[in-house]
């Protein structure tokens, strides 16, 4: 860090010549700008710059620079390991820059870097145009995109960065630069999975597709039926379309309205199927679920908008995650999945089992995406309130780890995981991915300033 004297001039000139705000931990207002989504993560900054254009992201990481400052990225703040944040550094802020603009003829959207998948979805909705996107509302669609980005639309339209057409980057050097398939296009391979490792991505383009129709059936179970609904949702799964995806989850019934109140507060089994097509298609497709005795169903057409808000998180509880790809979901893993579910703790934790398959598995294999192949993903999300239940809600998550791994790919999706060391960072990206990366690291940011996220050395 540089003296205090020069430290502090600095500051006053970003101060100055920032068109957004900025805020050092005496300002008003700065807890406020600190805090994520998980409560987990507590970390105070040095300065927090929250950019409203590309040459206030230019100016605030040339300020990082200057003051040799660690540098982290905000865009939708979602990230579980709290990658949005540090102690003692540049927080660079795009919570300001959410512009969406859809080109419907060109079916292309461009996104700000701190766009949410809500300002995404919403944007695209009056078009009938969609995107995959993730599997919540609050997501901040740069670091979900550059993660790779699994949602409820991938086995029809393929991974976010299957759809990735181009990205804005701002360097470690202060620097432009364009990335796509033309234009630095080794740069561009390495944002499809390499997250924010190589800049602060200002802005994204991407593919978007027809979407007229989007239907779903949600249907709640007794946990004794689980077994029974898992093994069923799988049969299905095999023999639907691309069209269809969802997941079967374990819950602890939420007081919204899609649960009924008597089951608010117990353990319940669910059965997710979305359809990126007509209601009636939907309603063949769930016959075999609607068939077994169920407590509750919600069958019918939704905008896709409005699905994605379903499962929001919400902001202000502590939250740990992980993810493993399977091999396969065979009777076995079944009731290994039904027993992680049935030991849920209580509270706001979920257990997801959701498919691949379709055009997730028919995408490009050359980019770093290791999971691609994997027919089935398990996903515990731990959401709980009190610091007292740390321990339990943590333990919980690694025991479905555990449960996993004889039916693991190895690989996993860095975008449902903390920090799980360099070892799971490299089965998020491939062996030899990682070396051809950290070769992209070196080029690009030689002293990894951007070390906040998924870190790839650069070696």
């Amino acid at each position: 860090m540089a003296s205090h004297s020069k430290a502090g001039a600095a500051l006053a000139a970003l101060r100055e010549e920032l068109v957004g705000d900025v805020f050092a931990p005496w300002d008003a207002g700065y807890d406020e700008a600190r805090t994520v989504f998980n409560a987990m993560i507590d970390k105070r900054p040095a300065v927090i710059a929250q950019c409203v254009d590309e040459d206030d992201v230019v100016r605030a990481v040339r300020f990082g620079r200057d003051l040799d400052l660690n540098i982290a990225v905000r865009g939708g703040g979602h990230s579980v390991a709290g990658s949005a944040v540090n102690d003692n550094g540049l927080v660079v802020d795009l919570r300001h820059m959410r512009a969406v603009s859809v080109d419907p003829a060109a079916e292309a959207v461009r996104i700000a870097g701190g766009a949410t998948m809500s300002d995404l979805d919403r944007a695209c909705r009056p078009h009938g145009l969609a995107t995959t996107g993730g599997r919540a509302s609050t997501t901040g669609v740069g670091g979900f995109v550059l993660g790779g980005g699994t949602g409820w639309l991938d086995r029809s339209f393929g991974l976010a960065v299957d759809n990735l057409l181009a990205v804005e980057l701002v360097t470690a050097d202060g620097e432009r630069v364009h990335a796509s398939a033309d234009e630095n296009p080794e740069l561009f391979w390495g944002l499809h999975g390499g997250g924010g490792n190589f800049g602060v991505a200002t802005a994204l383009t991407l593919r978007l597709h027809p979407l007229p129709d989007f239907a779903i059936a949600l249907l709640l179970y007794l946990p004794e039926f689980g077994r029974e609904v898992t093994r069923t949702y799988r049969e299905v799964i095999a023999a639907a379309p691309d069209e269809a995806s969802g997941a079967v989850l374990y819950l602890t019934g939420p007081p919204e309205g899609f649960v009924a109140p008597h089951l608010v507060g117990s353990l319940l089994c669910g059965a997710l199927l979305t359809y990126a097509g007509p209601e009636e298609d939907l309603r063949k497709l769930a016959q075999p679920l609607l068939a077994l005795p169920h407590e509750q169903e919600i069958v019918g057409a939704m905008p896709y908008a409005d699905v994605q808000c379903m499962l929001d998180d919400p902001p202000g509880m502590r939250n740990y995650w992980s993810a493993e790809y399977l091999t396969g979901a065979p009777d076995a893993y079944v009731d290994v999945f039904c027993a992680a579910g049935e030991a849920l703790p209580p509270g706001g934790t979920i257990l997801l089992l959701f498919p691949q398959g379709g055009a997730i598995a028919a995408g490009p294999h050359d980019s770093p995406v290791p999971y691609r192949d994997a027919p089935w993903a398990v996903h515990p999300f731990a959401i709980w309130e009190d610091p007292a239940d740390d321990e339990r809600c943590v333990r919980w998550v690694r025991d479905v780890r555990a449960g996993a791994r004889p039916y693991s790919t190895g690989a996993v999706y860095l975008n449902f995981i903390g920090d799980e060391g360099t070892d799971r960072v490299e089965a998020g990206l491939g062996a030899e991915n990682t070396r051809r990366l950290a070769g992209l690291k070196r080029r690009y940011d030689p002293d990894n300033v951007f070390r906040f996220n998924h870190n790839i050395a650069p070696v």
